[in-house]
């Protein structure tokens, strides 16, 4: 009688461990996942096609499947997550930095200098112009180089790039952008997967005369509906070896790999992470390649990222 109870028991065990083991396998392989609105209600889901399947809990911990689902043409798909932080890295691929060719950056150099009377210290900075080989990576973008965007900068699949009454040569940027999935704070390059959750699409749209002559790109990359991101949420992938295109008005005008990113989806999260805690849902554009081009009202912009999906927004100016 032990004996059977024993088995019984042990068989027991080992079927909820596999349950376990499956649904967590179910979180951690390739699947996307759209932050939507439906019926004046909000839900994360699960895409399978033209479908989506409400969950229940948290995104970033534990969840569950309901038996909710929906066509995705009767829902109103909202921007992936709701962050604290946006950040964007600047100069990510060399492609964007100097278009292939040689190319001068002025790079202020700072020192701290302390008055020998006084015993005060103050800082003294000087410039120096640096000339980069065809090919090679200004040494400064060897680290990666972070900016804030505004998280009402966000606008989802769908929505429309508002241009500003007082913007001139507003560019698209096609870019991978990393979801965070947990706390992350001074995380090691080893580690930083550990701490992603997957990733989406992302448009880094840019008043080029602002981010030229303003001291900060704060209105130039952060001003409202320069953020477009969506449509899902793709986990499971190989966040460093997918392709990546923006077409405008259907013409491809943007086309590589983030294999090429200089800064990785690790050095990314490990670098801004050293400094800046990072919590669920925060966003981190990994910037853009090659050249980019003026948008105007009218013009459709579309950003394709392997695995992940179509970002589509319509241009319209200011009214």
């Amino acid at each position: 009688m032990l004996q059977r109870f024993t088995r019984q028991t042990l068989t027991i065990v080992l079927l909820v461990t596999l349950v376990a083991s499956l649904a967590n396998a179910e979180k951690k392989a390739a699947q996307r996942f759209a932050r939507f609105e439906v019926g004046e209600k909000v839900h994360y889901g699960i895409v399978n096609g033209n479908q989506v399947t409400a969950i229940k809990g948290d995104l970033f911990s534990k969840w569950s499947r309901t038996d909710q689902s929906f066509k995705l043409s009767d829902v109103k798909l909202l921007p992936p997550t709701r962050p604290t932080q946006i950040f964007a890295l600047a100069g990510n691929y060399k492609s964007h930095i100097n278009d292939g060719n040689t190319t001068t950056t002025i790079t202020t150099v700072t020192k701290v200098v302390t008055n020998s009377k006084t015993n005060l210290t103050s800082a003294e900075s000087t410039t120096k112009s640096e000339t980069t080989p065809e090919g090679e990576v200004p040494a400064k973008f060897k680290i990666p180089q972070p900016f804030f965007k505004s998280p009402s900068c966000l606008v989802a699949d769908g929505g429309k790039i508002v241009l500003p009454k007082d913007a001139e040569v507003v560019h698209y940027e096609a870019e991978l952008v990393i979801v965070i999935g947990k706390k992350a704070s001074k995380v090691s390059r080893a580690d930083a997967m550990d701490y992603v959750f997957g990733v989406t699409c992302g448009n880094d749209v840019s008043a080029r005369v602002w981010q030229k002559n303003d001291v900060q790109w704060w209105r130039a990359k952060g001003s409202d509906t320069f953020g477009p991101c969506g449509p899902f949420i793709a986990t499971g992938l190989d966040y460093d070896n997918l392709d990546m295109e923006l077409r405008l008005n259907g013409k491809i005008m943007q086309k590589d790999n983030t294999k090429n990113m200089i800064t990785d989806v690790r050095a990314a999260v490990a670098g801004i992470s050293k400094h800046i805690t990072l919590h669920p849902g925060d966003l981190i554009f990994t910037g853009t390649t090659g050249k980019t081009s003026e948008i105007k009202a009218g013009d459709t912009v579309e950003v394709e990222l392997e695995g992940v999906g179509v970002l589509t927004n319509k241009v319209v100016d200011e009214k």
